[in-house]
C-alpha cells in the first residue's frame, strides 16, 4: 500500500511470518464470528484473513500485489479455508458499502498514501454497527530508525525534498480525529514484537534480500554507487540497539487501535 513500491516483490512471505504474532492479536481483539463479513485490507500472504477464516467468517482479502494474492489463495487450499482474495488497495476497496462487519488491517493501511481518503473508504464499507481493528508501528527503535535512514538517503540519492510527516496512525488523538467524523469511537493497547537472527548482519542481509522496501531502495542507492554506505550506517544502529550478546535481537513497539461504530 506504498505508493511506488511492488510489494510483490522479493519474498514478503518472510516479513509475513515474522508479524504472524500481531496478526494473531488484531483478529482476537476483532472477533469475527461464524458467519460474519471480514475484509482483511493490505491482506498480504493472508495472515490475518486465513486467522478469520478458521474462525467461520466469511473473508475477503483485499492488496494491490497479485503475486502475494496468489500466495494467500494457496495457503487456503493449502489449509482448506473458505477465502476470496482479490486486487484492490485503501483508496478504492472493491467491497460494497456497508457489506464489513469487520474490516482489519495489520500493518498496511498505514502505508496508505492518502489516510483521509482510506479513512472514507474504511468507513463506507464498514456495516453500520461494525468495527475495525488496525495495528501500527510507535515510529521508535532500531527498526524504525533503520527504515527512516533508509528513507532520508533514497530522497537525498534522488534529489526530491522530503515529503510531509507519515499520518501518526499510532496516536489515539490522530486517530479519533480521522474517523470520528465518520462516527467511530477508538481505543489504543500497545504490544510489542521481537526481530531476530544470528547476527545483525545477518538480520540486515536477509532483510536486503527479501523485504519488497529494501530491494527498491537498493536499487536506487546501488545505481549512484551508496548502498553500502547506508547498510553501514543501518548496521551501526542495530548493533547498538541489539538485546542479545550471543545473537541478535531488537523489540519494535506497535499499537492494536479498535474503532467501533457509535
Amino acid at each position: 500500500m506504498t505508493a511506488g513500491i511492488d510489494w510483490g516483490m522479493g519474498r514478503y512471505e518472510r516479513t509475513a511470518e515474522q508479524l504472524l504474532p500481531a496478526a494473531r492479536l488484531v483478529v482476537d481483539r476483532a472477533a469475527p464470528g461464524p458467519g460474519e463479513r471480514v475484509v482483511d485490507l493490505g491482506c498480504g500472504t493472508g495472515n490475518a484473513a486465513l486467522l478469520c477464516a478458521a474462525r467461520g467468517a466469511r473473508v475477503t482479502g483485499v492488496d494491490p500485489a497479485a503475486r502475494l494474492l496468489e500466495v494467500a489463495r494457496e495457503q487456503a487450499a493449502h489449509s482448506k479455508l473458505e477465502a476470496e482474495f482479490v486486487p484492490g488497495d485503501a483508496g478504492a476497496i472493491p467491497v460494497g458499502d456497508g457489506e464489513a462487519d469487520v474490516l482489519v488491517s495489520v500493518f498496511a493501511v498505514i502505508f496508505a498514501p492518502d489516510a483521509e481518503a482510506a479513512a472514507a473508504e474504511m468507513a463506507r464499507v464498514t456495516a453500520p454497527s461494525g468495527r475495525i481493528v488496525l495495528s501500527a508501528w510507535i515510529p521508535d527503535g532500531a527498526i524504525s530508525k533503520t527504515a527512516r535512514l533508509a528513507r532520508e538517503a533514497i530522497t537525498k540519492a534522488l534529489d526530491i525534498p522530503p515529503g510531509p510527516p507519515p499520518f501518526a496512525w499510532h496516536e489515539h488523538d490522530a486517530l479519533a480525529g480521522l474517523l470520528g467524523p465518520h462516527g467511530f469511537d477508538v481505543s489504543l493497547e500497545e504490544h510489542t514484537i521481537a526481530f531476530t537472527g544470528g547476527s545483525a548482519r545477518e538480520y540486515l542481509l536477509a532483510e536486503s534480500d527479501n523485504h519488497p522496501m529494501a530491494l527498491a531502495g537498493r536499487a536506487v542507492l546501488e545505481a549512484r554507487g551508496e548502498s553500502d554506505a547506508l547498510f553501514q550506517r543501518m548496521l551501526e544502529v542495530c548493533e547498538a540497539e541489539n538485546e542479545d550478546p550471543d545473537a541478535f535481537r531488537v523489540t519494535s513497539h506497535y499499537v492494536i487501535a479498535t474503532a467501533e461504530r457509535r
